[in-house]
């Protein structure tokens, strides 16, 4: 397999969310936030300096830039802690073209639905993966 990866035991791996208001307050109320602050890697380590890593959420409003979003997106899957990435699916379909473009086992991306929006099945890019490999389509 071509983009197989293999992961040390114990390695840790955090969750993603991009979505709603709703969709995000209710993942960091189940603990999945994470605001992290690093020592600095840089040229000098010796001076204590720190620097936080980003938020593993990034909140949608409908006034929110399609660039923001997707560098919100194109973020959390370089950032090598990020195991899964959570989307809301109406949010997923407005950064498709990125999702399609994501060919890495790690971080696996999952759409799910949002309260104010219908789940469409048919655009679910896993399940359409799945069903692809699977041969039923």
């Amino acid at each position: 397999m071509a983009n197989s990866v293999r992961y040390r035991n114990g390695e840790q791996r955090i969750v993603g969310i991009i979505g709603d208001e709703d969709t995000v307050t209710g993942f960091l109320l189940a603990g999945v936030g994470d605001n992290r602050v690093m020592a600095n890697q840089g040229e000098n380590p010796s001076e204590g300096q720190q620097s936080g890593l980003p938020p593993n959420y990034y909140v949608v409003t409908p006034s929110t830039p399609l660039s923001e979003i997707e560098e919100a997106f194109t973020t959390m899957c370089g950032r090598k802690d990020i195991g899964i990435i959570i989307i809301c699916q109406h949010i997923a379909n407005d950064i498709r073209h990125l999702m399609e473009e994501h060919n890495t086992v790690i971080p696996c991306i999952l759409e799910i639905p949002s309260k104010g929006q219908k789940y469409d099945a048919e655009k679910d890019f896993v399940l359409e993966k799945i069903t692809r490999a699977l041969g039923i389509r």
